[in-house]
């Protein structure tokens, strides 16, 4: 996607969107373009929209947006963008794969947004590339798909694949994507009207900051926590975190009750626990898989911690009972892999 001069021939966007996917994904990349083309005073940008059959598409918020065509018809589009959210899976059809296949045989430029790579991968488009998606898919992509470079980026733009983490990132990506076309100028004047502070680069974080997510600031703090979410697959013991922080298990004790009201332990369970509830709710992974994932010996072991540290829910699910009807025969891990 290197610049390139400014053609006379409107540059026409494909996004197919898949039923439940993110409206405010969508509008953050279509609204770019429409701007681009009132400020440039001439169409630079067109777009189009593809559903599977044709039909319109009900987005997660409930609205319904019209498509111009289905996967099957002629693609003029030089660029699609695959428009999905977190139930991606339950609209992920072998024709929906083959017809990215077929796009990838012209060359087109193909990008995902939110967890639009989920779809990419699956399709066997994305070796060789580095990718992102929103930061709550981003562990169950990398347990899918390990080979696959994931950041947590708010945007990569890799040769022909583009992707962004959803949200207001899309935004970025395509104000990117202006300035690269038609300059940086226009990609400014765009993201003024669209009352933007500044076209954020792709390393900025997509969620806040520890010390502005948890209300703390004090930096061994934040150290233990940070050490923590990098060390879920293998906890360290708390003894460890103090030790990796350059203090005692009882200083760090404190500072965990003083600015956060529990234990470090407990903490750090929660993390454990939150990411096993994101891998079971977005992924195929046996029950198993998932508890090795998060540091837990056997699937009895997550069970019985989930019931002694968290309140259990209205409905329980499944997977609590120990009759998850997706758990099928797993090998154990051998060796455990490292996550970035």
């Amino acid at each position: 996607m290197d610049s390139a001069p400014a053609s006379a021939t409107p540059e026409e966007i494909g996004f197919l969107l898949l039923p439940e996917f993110a409206m405010v994904a969508f509008f953050a990349a279509v609204e770019p373009l429409r701007i681009a083309n009132r400020c440039a005073g001439r169409t630079l940008y067109t777009w189009r929209i593809y559903s599977a059959d044709g039909e319109p598409v009900v987005a997660s918020n409930g609205m319904t947006l019209l498509a111009d065509a289905a996967i099957g018809d002629d693609v003029a589009s030089p660029t699609v963008l695959v428009c999905s959210s977190f139930n991606h899976e339950a609209y992920t059809t072998p024709a929906v794969l083959r017809w990215l296949r077929r796009l990838e045989g012209r060359r087109t430029v193909l990008g995902g947004i939110d967890t639009g790579c989920f779809l990419l991968a699956q399709a066997g488009l994305l070796e060789g590339h580095r990718v992102t998606l929103h930061w709550e898919s981003i562990p169950a992509f990398r347990e899918r798909y390990p080979h696959i470079e994931c950041t947590a980026e708010l945007y990569e733009i890799d040769r022909r694949r583009l992707t962004s983490a959803g949200g207001t990132s899309t935004m970025d990506l395509m104000l990117r994507l202006i300035g690269q076309r038609h300059g940086p100028e226009l990609a400014t004047a765009v993201s003024e009207q669209l009352i933007h502070q500044r076209i954020r680069n792709p390393t900025d974080h997509q969620r806040m900051r520890p010390a502005a997510r948890l209300g703390v600031h004090n930096p061994t703090l934040l150290a233990a926590v940070d050490y923590m979410g990098r060390h879920i697959e293998q906890p360290a013991s708390v003894i460890e975190v103090a030790r990796r922080c350059g203090v005692s298990q009882r200083q760090l004790e404190r500072l965990f009750h003083d600015h956060l009201g529990t234990t470090p332990r407990r903490y750090y369970l929660g993390l454990r626990l939150e990411h096993a509830h994101d891998l079971l709710q977005q992924t195929e992974l046996p029950v198993l898989d998932v508890a090795l994932a998060c540091g837990f010996g056997s699937t009895a072991s997550l069970s019985r911690t989930y019931r002694g540290t968290v309140r259990a829910p209205a409905e329980p699910r499944p997977w609590l009972a120990g009759q998850d009807d997706r758990v099928r025969p797993a090998r154990r891990r051998q060796s455990p892999r490292r996550r970035a």
